[in-house]
């Protein structure tokens, strides 16, 4: 959330309010507009409400679907930390690696640390992300029978599950024509594990060139 002002609330349509709130204070005439996870679904959210407002699409490795809730863990996690007593980055990390048995989900989080008047916070609102969590789980329903026709694609890890199958089925039929490419030996952090193989394909998707590819599959509606 970087520095952003906090709400109570996190539900997806007030998310997708504050993505355009951004687009009309930059002046910005439909932009390509892309998101990650949670991103995703602010972004495709943002789209199905104000299909014209969005020149492009681009959503990494999120479906307009429901999961189960695989993040309260992590906000677990870092509610556990005392704050009031840790001295250093180092000591922070020692007590996420106790709850979070994963060394990449822990240098992710770890980026959330941010240090003021001489003590360490966490710049998200942990509580607003834990009431919010079974809302963030779903995807609003009312946005089901909406479309979006303009150009979009998405992006998945073969190593996640969070789109299965990986084909545009799942998109259907909100993203009319979406395009589904799969990178291999990726996760869901897709950007993170394979950087160039993702650059490959969000330049393209997002109206931009792009020179060389990395080892993909692709699916199309």
């Amino acid at each position: 959330h970087g520095a952003s002002p906090w709400a109570d609330s996190m539900a997806y349509d007030e998310m997708a309010a504050d993505v355009l709130r951004l687009i009309d204070a930059q002046g910005l005439d439909k932009p390509a507009v892309m998101g990650h996870s949670m991103g995703g679904k602010v972004a495709m959210a943002m789209a199905l409400a104000h299909p014209d407002r969005v020149g492009r699409l681009l959503v990494v490795d999120i479906a307009p679907v429901s999961y189960a809730d695989r993040m309260s863990t992590y906000v677990e996690a870092m509610s556990g930390v005392d704050m009031m007593m840790a001295t250093t980055r180092a000591e922070i990390r020692r007590a996420l690696e106790q709850s979070v048995n994963d060394s990449g989900i822990t240098a992710f989080l770890m980026q959330n640390l941010v240090e003021h008047d001489q003590r360490f916070d966490w710049r998200v609102n942990l509580a607003a992300i834990t009431q919010a969590m079974p809302q963030l789980c779903t995807f609003p329903e009312h946005l089901l029978t909406r479309r979006y026709p303009g150009p979009c694609a998405a992006i998945a890890g073969d190593r996640s599950d969070y789109i299965r199958p990986p084909n545009p089925s799942v998109f259907a039929p909100m993203f009319p024509g979406i395009e589904v490419s799969v990178i291999a030996d990726a996760g869901h952090w897709v950007h993170a594990d394979q950087p160039a193989a993702f650059l490959a394909l969000a330049r393209p998707a997002l109206g931009l060139t792009v020179a060389g590819a990395g080892a993909v599959g692709q699916a199309r509606a």
